[in-house]
């Protein structure tokens, strides 16, 4: 074995580079879900209690290799027909796009339980307070609700990311040059399966490593002041 992998090593590197950008692209998308949706459950609202529920019991209810599936090849139609209308009817969605939003979608749907469970850990009484000192609910959600909302649900949340991160995998059944379907051409070019899959699988490890460093930081960061204050 040559020290670039029979020629491989700058492909798998570019898969490596397509799985953080997918991971990173469809974190993004599941916060945001995430967060809307914990809102919507934790709302004093019906409706949105409802609409939270639903999407939450909905996406987790279905494997995340159908939803990108689904998405890949279920919108097919509706973007032929946006196509018409701007003049490209073979438009269509990325891999990378179907495999953010696919991705996305799932790890919102966890992350909105993570969300309304950090968000009924916080007493009461701390929007009481904010609510004795004149704050509008828009001022107590954003500087009282959110960050000590954000210090609980974190560990959760790591642990979601990197679930996230392995789960990059599944895109490469509709194409997506990440690590596993550059690992897989690989293979078949040289007959090293052992060899190939091995080198993915620490691929993945360093990058559980990282997202493990990053994680720590962010939860010390996050607990300063609440350190301070406890001391």
């Amino acid at each position: 074995m040559t020290f670039d992998l029979y020629g491989f090593g700058p492909a798998l590197a570019a898969g490596t580079l397509m799985t953080i950008q997918l991971a990173l692209s469809a974190l993004a998308l599941g916060l945001v879900l995430g967060l809307l949706g914990a809102l919507a459950k934790t709302s004093p609202f019906r409706t949105l209690q409802w609409l939270g529920g639903t999407y939450s019991t909905l996406v987790r209810g279905v494997p995340e290799l159908l939803w990108v599936l689904l998405i890949y090849f279920g919108t097919v139609n509706l973007m032929h027909g946006i196509g018409a209308l701007v003049g490209n009817p073979s438009l269509e969605l990325s891999p990378f796009a179907a495999g953010s939003i696919a991705l996305g979608l799932c790890f919102g749907s966890y992350a909105t339980e993570v969300f309304r469970g950090a968000i009924l850990a916080i007493p009461r009484g701390h929007r009481e307070a904010g609510q004795a000192l004149g704050l509008s609910k828009t001022r107590i959600l954003w500087r009282l609700i959110l960050p000590q909302m954000w210090r609980i649900a974190l560990p959760g949340l790591g642990n979601l990311f990197m679930i996230l991160m392995k789960d990059t995998a599944l895109v490469s059944v509709i194409g997506l040059e990440e690590i596993m379907r550059r690992s897989q051409i690989a293979v078949t070019a040289s007959k090293q399966a052992f060899t190939f899959f091995l080198v993915a699988a620490f691929i993945y490890l360093g990058l559980t490593i990282l997202a493990m460093i990053g994680l720590y930081w962010l939860e010390k960061r996050a607990a300063r002041g609440f350190v301070r204050s406890a001391s």
